[in-house]
């Protein structure tokens, strides 16, 4: 690769250079001044192309415009804005606006110190806030391929996070190696899926699953390969933090293994999103069924009842489809009809002129009038056998596919794919260091279902340092009971330490996730008195306990509230306590200031995920005067607005009896 260009340089006559920025594997990222628009400061991205290769250069410089062209097409506050593409010294730069802030990563490193991470409120806040961004992308069929904590930007100016750093770049250095039959891996290790790992190709969801591994590290404070168990091909998180379960089932669905098993856009994350935050009210009254039996108040509460013995005054026995609406005037006529008049077989008794004898016509009619009746009763109970079968599903409201709601796969998709990789193999090797501190090397590769355990025979006392060099391998150091011998020893790429327990230590080498095979470069030493090494205990005696300023406020009820300003230092903390009853939601959100909030209890006990926030809000399940605390490193000046809303519940009665 080429040295990076000069501090002071001007390229193009127009753009000189302030300092770099960053530096990857297929460039670098400047601070540059545009002295043709007033020296306003601007990004400028080097992708340097492939030496030695007329024909990589000629198709990095076609897939340079090609790609400059779709990011032109993009116009969004939160992503930088395309300016321009030159070249020079066969070196190809792209320009772009200048975002002045924070990365995300930085934004958690400066908390890990500080002893928290992000809350479950700001990542959901932050999710929010990006999807719109890459609804905007996806629908100009572009992936940014490379979201993680290092390319969202907390921007200065208004506070919103920009994408930026494009996997554009890296997508070209793709396609490039790609035609000298070398393919280059597009997207971060741990962030990127399977897919694009291992085949280069990225999709919406892609983006999607990324976006939830960003979640996971903010809210966390571990890294990818920590929170992911590549032997069972799972995520497992739930170790280190505790979520909502609508909001971790979201998170499990965006980290599907398989792209069909997650969200396919961000409309449909939208949408889980707003079920967490608004769920639609569920109704348990069954939708009507279509009346088959007018009129329609002849239907109650126990309608099969109704269609099986139906009043004798009305003729309910037509044979029609479920679901389809008779015609008022029926015209389709049954037998069933003699079971409201008799057939009209008896003659009229005045009709004597025909029989001499009055009561020969009496008997005659009787006995007529029998066999009638006995024949009608049976044509009428032939009818109603028959037609049983049918009005079973007439007046029944069929509820059966009414509650359950099928257009998911499932809530919570399976993280094991289908397509799982071969059954895990796993290797040993003893190695006997010298305890002099010479160092032993051993190299090897891996592929992606296997592992390899250096066991080492190891003293009390003894001080191990290991160092592993290649990409896609991480290193774990397990003590006798195959467990990490600390937290800092799971899943990295270098470890040193002073080991306590006499017996038989190992060093367990696995290649990440979605990697098909790495080559590796292992270093170890032992040295049998331990190099001296930062002491974990601080060196400094613990400062003050800070002294708490209580103050109790009365908010009135209603979005209004009530808003407050003070200040608080490392050593004042600014309380405020509030009576909340059961059934209110409690509102606190700081407007103003470098500091951060802890709610806790009416017993003083912290309230889950809210220690470190900016902002909090919730229903009150336990009554009580609940306490905001008001933290700052350093003297600060802010201004907090709290707000109760609803009415309070009574309480809850009494079991019958007592």
């Amino acid at each position: 690769m080429q040295p990076p260009i000069p501090t002071g340089t001007v390229l193009q006559n127009r753009y000189r250079v302030l300092q770099v920025l960053g530096q990857g594997g297929f460039g670098r990222t400047y601070l540059a001044e545009d002295q043709g628009r007033f020296n306003e400061r601007c990004a400028l991205k080097e992708f340097i192309p492939p030496q030695g290769s007329d024909y990589s250069l000629n198709k990095a410089r076609e897939l340079f415009q090609r790609e400059a062209a779709i990011l032109y097409q993009i116009h969004h506050p939160q992503i930088p804005q395309f300016r321009a593409i030159f070249e020079e010294n066969q070196r190809l730069f792209l320009v772009q606006d200048y975002v002045e802030g924070k990365t995300y990563r930085a934004l958690l490193n400066e908390r890990k110190l500080r002893g928290f991470a992000f809350s479950e409120a700001e990542i959901l806040q932050l999710i929010q806030q990006l999807l719109p961004v890459l609804a905007h992308i996806h629908g100009k069929n572009i992936i940014h391929r490379d979201i993680a904590p290092d390319n969202i930007m907390l921007r200065q100016q208004d506070n919103l996070p920009v994408l930026i750093d494009f996997g554009v770049v890296k997508e070209i250095a793709t396609r490039v190696h790609a035609a000298d039959e070398a393919p280059t891996t597009v997207g971060k290790l741990g962030y990127a899926p399977s897919e694009q790992i291992q085949t280069g190709r990225a999709y919406p969801s892609s983006d999607l699953y990324a976006l939830a591994v960003t979640a996971l590290v903010l809210m966390t404070g571990r890294e990818p390969q920590e929170l992911y168990d590549d032997r069972d091909l799972t995520w497992n998180w739930q170790r280190w933090i505790t979520l909502s379960p609508g909001f971790a089932q979201v998170l499990t669905r965006m980290l599907s293994y398989r792209p069909g098993d997650r969200y396919q856009s961000v409309g449909e994350l939208v949408q889980a999103l707003q079920m967490l935050i608004s769920p639609p009210a569920i109704s348990h009254t069954p939708p009507p069924a279509p009346s088959l039996v007018p009129p329609a108040s002849s239907l109650s509460s126990t309608p099969v009842s109704k269609s099986v013995t139906p009043k004798s005054d009305v003729s309910q026995m037509q044979t029609i489809a479920v679901g389809r609406r008779p015609n008022p005037v029926s015209t389709y006529s049954r037998p069933s009809s003699s079971r409201q008049t008799p057939p009209p077989v008896i003659p009229t008794p005045q009709e004597s002129s025909v029989w001499e004898n009055p009561w020969a016509v009496i008997a005659i009619g009787a006995g007529l009038a029998t066999v009638t009746g006995i024949a009608a009763w049976a044509i009428v109970s032939a009818i109603l056998n028959t037609s049983q079968p049918t009005p079973v599903p007439l007046p029944t409201p069929v509820p059966t596919v009414v509650p359950t709601p099928s257009p998911d796969a499932s809530p919570s998709p399976e993280p094991t794919p289908s397509p799982s990789p071969a059954q895990p193999v796993e290797y040993s090797q003893r190695l006997d260091l010298p305890a002099t501190g010479e160092t032993t090397t051993v190299e090897g590769a891996l592929q992606a279902n296997e592992a390899i355990v250096y066991i080492i025979p190891i003293e009390q006392g003894q001080t191990l340092s290991v160092t592993l060099d290649g990409e896609g391998v991480l290193l774990s150091v397990l003590a006798p009971d195959r467990q990490p011998v600390n937290d800092s020893a799971n899943r990295v790429l270098a470890w040193q330490g002073t080991l306590d327990t006499t017996g038989e230590y190992l060093v367990r080498l696995s290649p990440l996730q979605g990697v098909s095979s790495s080559n590796y470069r292992l270093s170890l030493s032992l040295e049998a008195v331990p190099t001296p090494s930062p002491t974990p205990s601080p060196s400094p005696p613990p400062p003050a306990e800070p002294t708490i300023d209580t103050q109790v406020l009365n908010p009135p009820l209603g979005p209004q509230g009530t808003q407050v300003s003070d200040q608080a230092s490392d050593v004042r903390i600014k309380r405020y306590l509030v009576n909340a009853q059961l059934g209110q939601v409690l509102n606190a959100e700081l407007l103003q200031g470098a500091v951060t909030l802890n709610i806790r209890y009416p017993d003083g006990q912290l309230v889950e995920n809210a220690s470190g926030i900016v902002t909090w809000s919730s229903q009150i399940s336990v009554p009580g005067d609940y306490q905001i605390d008001v933290i700052a490193t350093q003297p600060t000046d802010f201004t907090l607005h709290v707000s109760l809303l609803g009415v309070p519940l009574p309480p809850p009665l009494p079991p019958v009896g007592q």
